[in-house]
């Protein structure tokens, strides 16, 4: 009976890609046609933040941005490159309730995911925004991965303090003034995250404003490292386009 209810159920909603839309085999695939325009990001890439090389320049080589201005965080590691599929998925996922999607992205993700991770955390919302969406699409990701990887996710324990404005549209220094000092833990949240590796989880890296914020937030608490570990990541020569906020 079960076996039949699933046959049905799977013919009236059979599983469709995540960027297209188009009819799969399974939940969570893409098509053959969004799949290979998805850009994978690998090694060889910068071993501070982990900007993919266009070639390997050698073990422990360092992009000149880090040089300029070495990160506090351990690195971004993305599972795609930011462009018209990776964007259709985080637009779905964020604004059009495909909250499926997080599991989708989290396992691409999961790849990325350091070996000695102790907790993941997310980006967090403001209660405002939160209470206008009734999701984070972050903290969806951050469960899911969580799930996959075996660690311990919690997506309450790093608190967006004060209402921040879109950052869609700001350029990279407005965007870091918009925030600064909105971060925070949760009563208490210090000591869940004292002398952790954490892993940072959102769905699209671009300028790096909020996630360095996030990062400085933990490190004062106490946090032994931050890695970011997102869907898709804005590169350099891409087009620019983001639905980060």
């Amino acid at each position: 009976m079960h076996a039949a209810l699933g046959t049905l159920f799977a013919l009236a909603l059979p599983p469709r890609c995540p960027g297209c839309g188009c009819v799969t085999a399974a939940d969570h695939r893409f098509c053959a046609g969004c799949w290979s325009s998805l850009h994978f990001i690998a090694p060889p890439w910068c071993a501070a933040c982990n900007l993919p090389f266009d070639h390997d320049r050698g073990e422990g080589m360092v992009c000149g941005a880090c040089i300029a201005r070495p990160p506090r965080h351990a690195g971004v590691r993305a599972a795609v490159a930011y462009g018209p599929v990776a964007r259709n998925v985080a637009l779905r996922l964020k604004y059009a309730g495909r909250t499926a999607f997080a599991e989708t992205a989290a396992r691409l993700m999961a790849r990325h995911l350091p070996g000695d991770t102790d907790l993941i955390l997310s980006v967090p919302l403001h209660r405002r925004r939160l209470w206008s969406r009734s999701y984070n699409q972050a903290a969806l990701i951050a469960t899911a991965l969580g799930r996959i990887g075996g660690v311990r996710s919690d997506a309450r324990l790093l608190e967006r303090t004060k209402p921040t404005p879109v950052l869609r549209g700001l350029n990279p220094s407005e965007r870091r003034r918009a925030v600064r000092g909105v971060f925070g833990l949760a009563t208490g949240g210090a000591g869940a995250v004292k002398g952790r590796a954490i892993v940072l989880a959102d769905d699209v890296y671009t300028s790096g404003a909020t996630a360095d914020a996030c990062t400085h937030a933990l490190l004062r608490a106490g946090a032994a490292s931050v890695t970011i570990l997102c869907w898709a990541r804005v590169l350099p020569d891409g087009d620019g386009l983001s639905t980060a906020d």
